[in-house]
């Protein structure tokens, strides 16, 4: 691949170097002083006492000597130790592919940010992780889906069961535990204070944040695999039933502070509270006019479809701290919730700062009229912030002939931002409160590369987003193979993996840089050593490959996920 706009992929040669030893001498000589009368009488056994010095000097200075001549001229009690440099077999340990081998030898979870609740690191005693570090629970696992957060962190297992851990989970043990099992979990979304789990057949679990909330908590009647036998369920949760027509089902979950979307098979669109301590009131939930005291009768985390999509499927669905956003398959964002930030799109009025009812996010005033031809692709959100991805075709334009145009039909993809830039979120370079008309981020939108397989210029999209509270991490879908010849695993080709850049809030490390500085533009960072001599090398994203879980050949692929002040990277199946 020969990128264009002085795009390449990232792969430095990995070069060894001896550490650098050094030796610092301090000769510290203490000082006395002595109060005498009288001068000292000369006492006769000090000629036999300088006699002997004279002597001992003689013979060290005559044994230096020889050992500087006899070690070419180098003085041994000054000359550093020389370091015996190991055999390095380049062929396996190129920076561009370190990542990639130990991908395949061994997957791994990453996480840096903030360690104050013991979700980073619960076994560490720092309040900061400044780099990925390896998270030693989950060695040699891959997950179906991974949610950190600062107080609280959950995981899926390749198994399907769910794995909690963190102060808010508990405020004594803070390992990794199971907790809701034997359900087939595919996927999770965090509350404030409860987590809602989807499973593969379509059933949305509600079950609290705090260990000790599910084993108090009232329990749920289970059916058994003995025919007419049930009993108890091991710990409390709740099962939220959205009115589904035969053969629909549930397949995707997004969740904010106090508020869940639930996205069906048929493109339709429910949203549901939550939380345990507050009901959603910024308007998140899609419905206009719906308030605590204005909900139909029932149980609070009752499944509202939200009727303003009626004739309209939804492909995808992203929800921040307090809004939400949905993008139609026909390419069009809609955006509902808190917008103190601007983080709908819309213009901020400060008598009515949310919107309860599904606005359209006008993507078409973004471009000129009868010259472009822009469609959105996907959305993604979280804190006070939006993304979206436009694919912008050039078309011909009134008056203009198509000889004249050499871009038309060309496709560029950009991506936008609009919400809270304080912290530099937005990634457009600039520092703002309130960002309510969305702005180009620049180093992500017009990036193209050249496609030697079509001997064409191409758009590079987003690949994957993920949202945090003040920072954000994206995944570009650049090609990752440089070679024509495509092998069936990544440790055979030529393969790189997918660029990936953060920016935003760093307060906590949570970027990943190892400095406290605060990015308003994207940004590589470095990825985790092995060991201490080993170079530095970009973090890249391992595209989806075949690797070993323990004795077993496995799909996988990495990706990555920000919360609030943490991130984390595993390896998914």
């Amino acid at each position: 691949m020969l990128p264009t706009r002085m795009r390449r992929p990232a792969h430095p040669i990995l070069a060894f170097r001896s550490p650098r030893t050094s030796i610092a001498r301090t000769i510290n000589t203490p000082w006395s002083r002595f109060a005498s009368s009288q001068a000292p009488k000369p006492d006769p056994s000090s000629h036999w006492l300088r006699n002997s010095l004279g002597f001992a000097v003689t013979g060290t200075a005559t044994f230096l000597g020889y050992s500087y001549f006899a070690d070419g001229g180098k003085e041994p009690w000054l000359t550093t130790p020389e370091v015996k440099k190991e055999a390095i077999d380049v062929n396996d340990l190129r920076a561009q592919f370190v990542q990639e081998k130990r991908s395949l030898k061994s997957p791994a979870v990453y996480t840096w940010g903030s360690n104050v609740y013991k979700v980073v690191d619960p076994g560490s005693k720092d309040t900061d992780i400044k780099t990925p570090r390896r998270f030693k629970y989950f060695n040699g696992q891959v997950l179906r889906d991974l949610k950190i957060e600062e107080k609280s962190g959950a995981a899926i297992t390749e198994k399907g069961d769910l794995v909690q851990w963190g102060q808010a989970f508990s405020e004594t043990d803070f390992k990794p535990t199971e907790t809701l099992t034997g359900k087939n979990l595919t996927s999770i979304a965090m509350s404030e204070s409860r987590i809602i789990a989807l499973s593969s057949d379509g059933t949305v679990y509600s079950l609290p944040l705090s260990k000790a909330e599910q084993s108090t908590g009232p329990k749920s009647r289970e059916s058994s695999w003995v025919p007419f036998w049930a009993s108890n369920s091991k710990l409390s949760y709740r099962v939220l039933s959205p009115s589904l027509k035969l053969g629909e089902k549930v397949t995707t979950i997004s969740g904010g502070n106090e508020h869940v979307l639930l996205l069906t098979s048929s493109g339709r669109l429910f949203s549901a509270a939550s939380s345990t301590e507050n009901y959603p009131s910024l308007g998140q939930l899609g419905v206009e006019g719906l308030t605590w005291s204005t909900r139909p009768k029932g149980a609070a985390d009752h499944c509202h479809e939200i009727t303003a999509f009626k004739g309209a499927k939804i492909a995808q669905i992203a929800t921040g701290d307090y809004h939400s956003l949905a993008l139609t398959k026909d390419g069009r964002v809609f955006g509902f919730g808190d917008n103190s930030f601007g983080q709908l799109g819309v213009d901020y009025e400060p008598e009515r700062s949310f919107k309860d009812k599904p606005c359209a996010l006008r993507v078409d005033k973004l471009y000129r009229r009868n010259m472009y031809e822009p469609k959105a692709t996907s959305i993604a959100a979280g804190g006070a912030n939006t993304f979206f991805t436009v694919d912008v075709k050039r078309i011909l334009g009134s008056g203009e002939e198509a000889a004249d145009v050499r871009d038309l039909g060309n496709v560029t993809a950009d991506t936008w931002s609009c919400g809270r830039g304080i912290w530099g979120t937005l990634g457009n370079g600039r520092w703002v409160h309130v960002q309510d008309s969305p702005t180009k981020v620049k180093a992500l939108s017009g990036v193209s590369e050249f496609d030697e397989k079509t001997n064409q210029v191409i758009p590079i999209r987003i690949r994957a987003m993920s949202v945090g509270t003040t920072h954000v991490s994206a995944v570009l879908d650049n090609k990752v193979n440089v070679d024509k010849k495509t092998k069936e695993t990544l440790d055979q080709s030529k393969d790189y993996g997918y660029d990936a850049v953060w920016w935003g809030g760093n307060e906590h490390f949570q970027l990943g840089t190892g400095k406290r500085s605060n990015q308003s533009k994207p940004v590589y960072i470095n990825a985790p050593p092995e060991n201490k001599r080993q170079e530095e090398a970009r973090l890249q994203i391992m595209p989806n490959h075949k690797g070993k879980v323990g004795k077993r050949n496995v799909n996988m692929e990495q990706r990555v996920e920000c919360g609030r002040h943490v991130t984390a990277l595993y390896s998914a199946v």
